[in-house]
């Protein structure tokens, strides 16, 4: 079955703040489970499918969305334990893009991609230990990562790779310890993140991230990063999941954008969805800054994002008040204080979104409960202007395409 058309049409860098409406082009979409959040998703990416926007769907956990990007002449990645690995160290899409740049753009391409990839080990990093990275231990990974780059093809070096580095103790890495040729103060310096990268290569993490990457990401056509494999009670792993498909997504991204600028490529422009955010911020106090650091390019870049969350008090870190619009769905009372320090609210509007998450109610003629009253409502916030409520009713192949119950209609 085939949803929408994709037509050639100039949606540009420009046209997402052509009116001045929006400061980022990033909607932070919330409410509770069950009232539409993922069907506001699918609309999103059907539409913006048909006027030339590639959507990318960074991590999905549920395998909700694998029936629409496979309608939109998509492709599907899966990844977890025995379905595929991303290798958290791969830069080779970021080298093969720099390999056709010269001068500043070929420096920042490479300068990015050494950023990502740092940011992505300390996020694996903190999320196994629960403590955070040190500045020195992030000095020893760059120097490593370094010489890594310099030794390996594109995309062949692991984290295994780079634990070898760390144990050999060369000179540029003994350099940043200040260990001045004195091996005990050289292991005492790195000995606590070997430690932490060797606990990376074992059991789940070292299955799915320690590994070569076994289906690199292509952008030439929509994109889901299935992870439905991962267990709803593996938080680590989800959590690290997510993390590393938003990275290798955006670093794609990036490489795609550059060639363009360099007019080596046509311009294209990306709708990223990062589903289930809570899930990272809280397996750890630690992926706020990791996610704001990930996410910080995407004004730049031409690339629109999607933060879909259960609730503000998954937040942290400002994350909130970086979008450039909200989409809220039904919230309970207690979080209308803290929504409208990001966005204005009238007393109506508070009214409104208190009634969506009003629980469903028996309907006893049916012998079920009825749909619950906020399901398909939402308000559109952009600032503190008045908001536009929505109903949102999905078309019959929309409905095909997103049945999030399709596991239980199956036994």
């Amino acid at each position: 079955m085939a949803v929408g058309r994709r037509v050639r049409y100039p949606i540009g860098r420009r046209a997402v703040t052509r009116a001045a409406l929006l400061s980022a082009p990033t909607v932070l979409i919330l409410g509770r489970p069950g009232l539409g959040k993922s069907s506001l998703i699918t609309r999103m990416c059907v539409g913006l499918a048909g006027f030339g926007v590639t959507p990318i769907i960074l991590g999905d956990l549920k395998g909700e969305h694998v029936a629409l990007v496979e309608a939109l002449n998509g492709n599907v990645v899966r990844l977890g334990r025995g379905k595929g690995s991303l290798n958290v160290l791969d830069q080779g899409v970021s080298m093969a893009a720099a390999a056709r740049l010269t001068g500043q753009a070929r420096q920042h391409l490479l300068a990015d991609s050494l950023g990502r990839r740092l940011n992505m080990l300390g996020a694996l990093v903190e999320l196994n230990r629960r403590s955070a990275v040190t500045d020195l231990e992030e000095a020893v990974l760059v120097a490593a990562l370094r010489l890594l780059d310099e030794r390996h093809k594109p995309g062949d070096a692991v984290i295994a790779d780079l634990i070898a580095v760390l144990e050999e103790g060369p000179d540029p890495v003994r350099r940043v310890t200040l260990s001045r040729d004195r091996d005990d103060r050289y292991r005492e310096a790195v000995d606590p993140i070997e430690a932490s990268l060797l606990a990376l290569t074992d059991g789940a993490l070292g299955d799915v991230f320690a590994r070569k990457t076994t289906v690199p990401i292509d952008l030439t056509r929509p994109l889901c990063v299935e992870l439905a494999s991962i267990g709803e009670s593996d938080t680590k792993l989800a959590a690290a999941a997510l993390l590393a498909t938003w990275t290798a997504g955006f670093a794609s991204v990036d490489a795609r954008h550059a060639l363009a600028d360099a007019g080596l490529e046509e311009p294209a422009n990306f709708f990223c969805v990062l589903d289930e955010l809570w899930r990272v911020l809280q397996a750890s106090e630690h992926m706020a800054s990791r996610v704001r650091a990930l996410t910080r390019l995407n004004r730049q870049s031409g690339t629109s994002l999607a933060m879909v969350t259960h609730s503000l008090a998954d937040l942290s870190g400002g994350l909130a008040e970086r979008a450039g619009y909200v989409v809220a769905f039904g919230v309970p009372s207690s979080e209308l204080d803290a929504l409208e320090t990001i966005v204005g609210l009238s007393q109506k509007e508070r009214a409104l979104l208190v009634g969506w998450a009003s629980p469903p109610t028996f309907n006893v003629e049916l012998g079920r409960e009825s749909d619950p009253p906020g399901r398909g409502k939402a308000l559109i916030k952009i600032a503190q202007r008045p908001g536009v409520a929505v109903d949102i009713q999905l078309t019959r192949a929309e409905k095909d395409l997103h049945n999030t119950n399709r596991r239980w209609e199956m036994t």
